[in-house]
């Protein structure tokens, strides 16, 4: 098998892995941050969602031989002490009730941010489509990426 070197989290990692095996798997099983969650396994609900290059991904359906040589960022790595305004907005709008998903959402959530730093509802609502919820608590995701829109811009 290859050996593969990933930069997740700003951190080397030397890998050995089949070059089809999904970053997911790297990442959960060799690299040990189990964070990023499986979900579906067809890239459809979002739970495994990271940024590769600064893009938010489905890492069940990226391939590791795909991540060489590009930043991986979990979301272990977006900040130790949940002090990164997403986390920051997710806590004080207490928006996971069973969690599983929320890292995949928070991964989208900082994505859009990234790019448009204060969205309107229609741009949060397609830029967080591809995520499921199975608990339903879109309505306090919308007003967690508000409030750490507005955290952002202080």
């Amino acid at each position: 098998m290859p050996t593969y070197t990933l930069k997740v989290n700003s951190k080397e990692y030397a890998i050995e892995a089949d070059p089809k095996m999904p970053l997911l798997w790297v990442i959960r099983d060799l690299i040990g941050l189990t964070g990023t969650k499986y979900g579906c396994g067809i890239a459809q609900c979002g739970a495994c969602t990271v940024h590769l290059a600064g893009t938010a991904v489905r890492s069940c359906s990226t391939l590791v031989s795909e991540a060489v040589d590009k930043d991986i960022l979990t979301v272990e790595g977006l900040s130790a002490d949940n002090t990164h305004a997403v986390q920051q907005a997710w806590i004080q709008e207490q928006v996971p009730q069973c969690g599983y998903c929320q890292s995949g959402q928070i991964m989208s959530a900082v994505a859009l941010l990234t790019k448009n730093a204060n969205p309107s509802d229609q741009e949060i609502e397609a830029a967080m489509q591809g995520n499921i919820c199975r608990c339903g608590t879109y309505p306090r995701i919308k007003k967690a990426i508000k409030a750490a829109s507005t955290i952002m811009a202080q």
